[in-house]
């Protein structure tokens, strides 16, 4: 209940049942509907009350695409952790060009607004769950979009949201009475059952009443893509010694085999557990579920962060409570210093070939390198699940992408995730498809380049980005699995059948063609080759995160780096470098490898392991709106890493632009040349 009792998030208003028990959605009169246009100040004006509209006399193209999850709730927003304090900046990153906020405090709670409207691809980005929070405790109950991103998608149905296209909205706001079967008609049976319950949790009690089943999948056999095989193994209530078979929309539950939350998240999770089993709930199997430190451990030396410094630290309270109640693996800050990155710790300590993992991030497909399907999940399905230990899944598409050949030098993986983005992402062919890659050019990639390859597979709008397992995998699984023999690792290898449907296309991708690309500002799509670019002078270069700040990455700048001072030159004048560690063994790593040094004399700040600058919250975010910062990170939305302009690159792309002053693809020698002056 939110302040004055106004709106209980657990009712939805919109659907009425009839004497004879059919149910239907229906807009009242003084039912106000949200249109999220292009054009800010008509949100304004419905905001303000002075205009309303209608579906059918919008062109759809006005409406705002690609509305992010950090538009919806900026990262100081998700300071809270509870969803009634979360509504009440709704919408808080949605900004004009002059930096001014669209909504103001409270601005969607107080509008009386019941449906909600925007173009494609709706809720991309971050998994927080928080964005569809801010919306649901405002009072939408139905959220209507071209399209919506898998994880925003799931997030809704999980919370009980009703979710449609616009054709539904035109014919509610004609007066039409729809039959709430339209709006779940098009899910299976269990999604449909979770959305007209109210909920995930809602659905759960069902479940554990005896009130609600789900059936196992009475698929015939059939050749499988990886992440189907992997799926057909974890099922719930299957015969171990029986082989099964899933295919594309099917729904079952599905055991998990581990997962975490971090800093960001763990508070929510352990809030809604507490809600809704009590103080003393438990948990099945804390041995392969872990919290992490790592978002917010360097927030409170980010000026702007300052005023939230006490919501920070009940979000790490709540996580140490959390983790002493369950006792999962705890990679918590030890004298200020984090053991990494969730997603870079957890490939390298824990995510198995074959496994099943999920977390509260959108980036844990990053352990898909490791022939593992992963992929993140709101606070809410993240709950049930370390609760239960199974989650339901939806068997995804697959879309394979076939490597053939060798990148060139100076090309990287993030080249190639941005090829990727910029062609097939954009005409969403990746859309809540699991993104297989294989073929004789993977073999060319090691394993930390793989894994960029799969992290950024949410930036695609993917569900998850998956990995074939070789001997190289084994090799460096085995290393970090004291214990195992490369032979046990490859045996566990989970390979996609011959014949396998992948309903996205197979796609060839010749890596010897790559060029090295950024993505210009505002969005990981808006992909350019550099030689295409013009010239971009930066302010800041940045180097870490999950998707950058692995040993391959660390080797990629301090290539560049040595090089450069082979050549006399340093960090350009003006510029500010940060290379942000992963995770403690790449700390280690650098060290061992006489890094460090090179770093320290070419003028680099380097930084102890944290998500940092890459989630707002720590050294490297830009200061001011006219800042240009060139980042090797995985998103560039607007504010994500400060006020200024972002583009995202390759480390290759990032340290030779450092030392350049400018955007510039690394090339051998170059800095010869630039020493003497010759640009």
């Amino acid at each position: 209940m939110l302040p004055g009792g106004r709106f209980d998030p657990s009712v939805n208003s919109l659907i009425h049942t009839h004497d004879d028990g059919s149910r239907v959605v229906k807009l009242d009169p003084d039912h106000r509907v949200l249109f999220l246009f292009k054009d800010l100040e008509q949100i304004r004006r419905q905001l303000r009350g002075e205009v309303a509209f209608r579906m059918a006399d919008i062109d759809p193209a006005d409406l705002l695409d690609d509305i992010n999850t950090d538009v919806m709730t900026p990262a100081w927003v998700c300071f809270r952790h509870k969803p009634e304090d979360i509504a009440l900046d709704a919408y808080a990153g949605l900004l004009d060009d002059s930096g001014e906020r669209v909504f103001g405090t409270r601005a969607l709670m107080d509008g009386g607004f019941k449906a909600i409207v925007s173009g494609q691809r709706k809720g991309t980005g971050s998994s927080r769950e928080t964005a569809v929070q801010c919306e649901k405790w405002s009072g939408i109950e139905a959220v209507f979009a071209s399209s919506f991103a898998p994880i925003h998608e799931r997030n809704n149905l999980n919370l009980g949201q009703l979710l449609g296209g616009h054709e539904l909205i035109v014919r509610l706001q004609a007066g039409e009475a729809v039959p709430l079967a339209e709006f779940t008609g098009e899910y299976d049976p269990v999604t449909r059952t979770i959305v007209e319950a109210g909920g995930l949790f809602a659905f759960a009690a069902k479940y554990e009443a005896g009130e609600a089943t789900v059936p196992l999948p009475d698929t015939a056999r059939r050749p499988m893509t990886i992440a189907e095989k992997i799926i057909a193994r974890h099922l719930v209530g299957a015969d171990a010694a029986a082989e099964r078979f899933v295919a594309p929309g099917d729904a079952c539950l599905v055991r998990v085999d581990g997962g975490y939350s971090h800093e960001f998240t763990t508070a929510q999770v352990h809030y809604f557990l507490q809600s809704e089993y009590g103080d003393d709930y438990g948990i099945p199997d804390a041995s392969k579920f872990a919290v992490f430190e790592d978002h917010l451990l360097y927030a409170d030396g980010v000026a702007r962060m300052a005023p939230f410094a006490p919501q920070i630290q009940t979000l790490r309270d709540l996580q140490l409570e959390f983790q002493r109640h369950t006792k999962v693996r705890d990679y918590s800050a030890k004298d200020g210093v984090s053991p990494g990155i969730c997603h870079q710790v957890a490939r390298e300590h824990f995510v198995d070939p074959g496994d099943f993992i999920q977390a509260t991030d959108s980036h844990t497909c990053m352990g898909g390198g490791n022939n593992a399907l992963t992929y993140g999940v709101g606070a809410t399905e993240y709950a049930g699940l370390i609760y239960s230990g199974f989650t339901f899944v939806q068997v995804p598409e697959s879309i394979r992408f076939e490597l053939v050949g060798a990148l060139r030098p100076g090309c990287t993986a993030k080249d190639v995730i941005l090829h990727i983005l910029r062609t097939h992402a954009v005409a969403e062919e990746t859309l809540d498809r699991s993104m297989e890659f294989g073929g004789p050019g993977l073999a060319s990639l090691d394993m930390d380049e793989r894994a960029t390859l799969t992290n950024m597979a949410t930036e695609c709008t993917a569900k998850t980005g998956i990995c074939e397992g070789d001997r190289i995998t084994a090799q460096w699984l085995a290393a970090r699995r004291p214990g195992q023999t490369i032979e046990q690792i490859e045996a566990s290898f989970v390979s996609a059948d011959e014949g396998a449907t992948y309903d996205g296309g197979v796609h060839t991708i010749d890596l010897s063609t790559i060029e090295p690309m950024v993505a210009e500002p505002g969005d990981p799509t808006y992909g350019k080759n550099i030689e295409d670019l013009g010239e971009v002078a930066i302010d800041i270069a940045y180097g870490g995160s999950c998707t950058a700040g692995k040993e391959r990455d660390l080797d990629f700048y301090a290539e560049v780096l040595a090089e450069a001072l082979d050549a006399g030159a340093r960090i350009a004048p003006g510029v500010r470098m940060f290379i942000q560690y992963g995770s403690e063994s790449v700390r280690d790593y650098a060290r061992a490898k006489g890094y460090v040094e090179i770093f320290e004399r070419a003028g680099v700040t380097v930084i102890d392991p944290g998500c940092g600058a890459c989630i707002g919250c720590g050294p490297g975010v830009s200061d001011d709106a006219e800042q240009v910062t060139v980042s090797a990170i995985n998103r560039n939305f607007r504010g994500r890493s400060g006020p200024g302009k972002l583009y995202l690159a390759s480390p290759l792309t990032v340290a030779a632009s450092a030392v350049v002053g400018r955007i510039a693809a690394y090339r051998r020698g170059m800095f010869a040349a630039h020493a003497t002056g010759v640009s």
